[in-house]
């Protein structure tokens, strides 16, 4: 099973960054699977960022849906998250994982995930 996450890196306020994830497990077919976006700070519990269902449709932590924008591309496999006028408050590592089939995914509870990637690091400098 791979689930690779890309894209992260070191930004100042208020520039953006746009977060791949791509997938590749056996036995998984992404176009009919939820997946979601996570992140998590040392010390921290992971909290959802962004959860999209095989068509489209999409669930956001309240606070960042008007920044924040998950998307798919279930011809390649990838998930996306594009995300604008990053705040010192984003500074996390992100991870994306796949709907397991426990509790309805639109929830976006990370238990209810899971083929978690290793992450990328999203740093925002002020």
């Amino acid at each position: 099973a791979q689930v690779v996450e890309s894209g992260g890196g070191l930004v100042q306020v208020g520039e953006s960054l746009r977060l791949s994830c791509t997938v590749s497990v056996f036995g998984l077919n992404f176009g009919r699977t939820p997946m979601g976006w996570f992140r998590q700070v040392p010390g921290k519990e992971r909290e959802k960022v962004a959860c999209i269902g095989f068509s489209g449709t999409s669930t956001y932590l309240d606070s960042l849906k008007d920044r924040f924008r998950v998307d798919r591309d279930n011809a390649k496999n990838t998930l996306y998250l594009q995300m604008n006028n990053l705040q010192p408050e984003d500074t996390a590592m992100y991870y994306c994982a796949a709907w397991r089939g426990d509790g309805p995914w639109y929830q976006c509870r990370s238990e209810d995930f899971g083929y978690w990637g290793q992450g990328t690091q999203v740093t925002v400098s002020s």
